[in-house]
């Protein structure tokens, strides 16, 4: 095992769930199955593999790990294909329903049938990248406009991984929350509706409609079980990802739905400092973590609620544990199947592993040789470059 994992500093918080109704009060059952019945008539869809690593889970000491990978997603390369464009869907039946004064089906925006009215509506957002892709996708297949407001620190690849897909990208200096701010301002000023992956007063259809479409994954995973996993670890980021899989979970499996570990990089981790204040709390990115797609300053309050009720533990992680589990997966050193993963999608499985190496953390997280690990690999290799930088570094064993 590296020595990074042995070394790593990780911050931890237990807290008692409260047990409430969040789980299926702010996404409900109607909402996943929705979602579920919209996403798997897509052209193009197919369930992504739910991976056992079993030879890493004999080395770390644990019963099963069960790894989601994400990297096949619609050609996507991520979860958030599930999200963003069946949001985009979502607010494009809204706008055109309201515009011809009578309710339009899904089906019909899909089919193409106002394809003139979906042409008159823009739709933005902001993105550290996975997201903005997914928007611009659905965009593209229903015929809307689009504009992604990156920050300063989304690579390059990224950026045109959007344009590709037709979207006008706009680059701000400041990082992802201003570039939130500037997304919200703008559509604002011209008529243009957000959908974003957060919620914030007076605005959450898009961001359910974002976390139900989510669930589509939660769901295979849960079809593709005999058992209740008895742990989740789940990456952080606004906590749009966290709650709707711990929202799945409790609805699936009921009083048997595993114990909640919400991880963040140590660098942006504003649902740990949130789960230690007891209440929503910002907090201040001073530098950027290489996992991008968790790079976020300001939890989403609809996410909050769900976690609050439903995680038991927050944790933070170092970068230097990043590259490592991304090499690892790729090079399969435990004889489990390679996977290639992106830097936010090896989150959970790199705070898993470094927890084995503490037996107080271990114990404090109820992790023993009997547990059942299920993880969310929630991004293939999304940007090229990054990866082979990545798989290219001096590996000290």
């Amino acid at each position: 095992m590296h020595p990074a994992f042995q070394t790593a500093h990780i911050d931890h918080v237990a807290t008692t769930p409260k047990g409430g109704d969040a789980a299926q009060r702010v996404l409900s059952s109607d909402d996943f199955a929705r979602s579920w019945q919209e996403i798997t008539s897509w052209q193009g869809y197919a369930p992504s593999p739910l991976a056992s690593l079993d030879g890493l889970a004999r080395e770390i000491g644990v019963g099963a790990i069960l790894y989601k990978h994400e990297g096949p997603r619609f050609g996507l390369g991520s979860f958030k294909a599930l999200g963003g464009a069946y949001a985009a869907l979502r607010v494009l039946q809204r706008q055109v329903s309201e515009t011809l004064g009578k309710e339009v089906s899904l089906a019909d925006i899909r089919a193409g049938h106002h394809a003139e009215t979906c042409a008159g509506i823009t739709l933005v957002s902001a993105t550290d990248g996975n997201h903005g892709r997914s928007l611009a996708w659905g965009c593209q297949r229903f015929g809307a406009p689009c504009r992604i407001y990156i920050h300063a620190e989304v690579s390059e690849g990224r950026a045109k991984a959007m344009r590709d897909l037709g979207a006008e990208v706009i680059r701000i200096d400041g990082d992802y929350d201003a570039s939130v701010a500037l997304a919200r301002d703008e559509a604002e000023a011209n008529g243009w509706f957000v959908v974003s992956d957060t919620s914030w007063e007076g605005y959450s259809e898009p961001p359910r409609d974002v976390m139900a479409g989510y669930g589509v994954m939660t769901r295979e995973a849960c079809e593709a079980m005999d058992q209740a996993p008895t742990h989740v670890f789940l990456q952080g980021g606004v906590g749009g990802l966290a709650a709707s899989v711990a929202a799945g979970l409790r609805q699936y499996w009921g009083a048997d739905a595993p114990r909640v570990v919400v991880v963040e990089p140590e660098l942006a981790a504003c649902l740990y400092a949130s789960a230690k204040a007891g209440e929503m709390r910002d907090v201040q990115i001073a530098e950027e973590t290489i996992m991008a797609g968790l790079s976020c300053g300001e939890p989403s309050p609809m996410a909050w609620e769900i976690l609050e009720d439903e995680a038991s533990n927050y944790l933070t992680i170092p970068d230097s544990i990043v590259a490592p589990t991304v090499r690892m997966l790729a090079h399969a050193p435990y004889g489990d199947g390679a996977l290639e993963a992106g830097e936010s999608a090896v989150a959970g499985l790199a705070a898993l592993i470094a927890a084995r190496q503490n037996a107080s953390l271990s114990a404090e997280l109820g992790l023993d040789a009997t547990s059942r690990v299920l993880l969310i690999g929630s991004e293939g290799v999304t940007d090229p470059e990054i990866f082979a930088q990545i798989m290219a570094e001096v590996e000290h064993a």
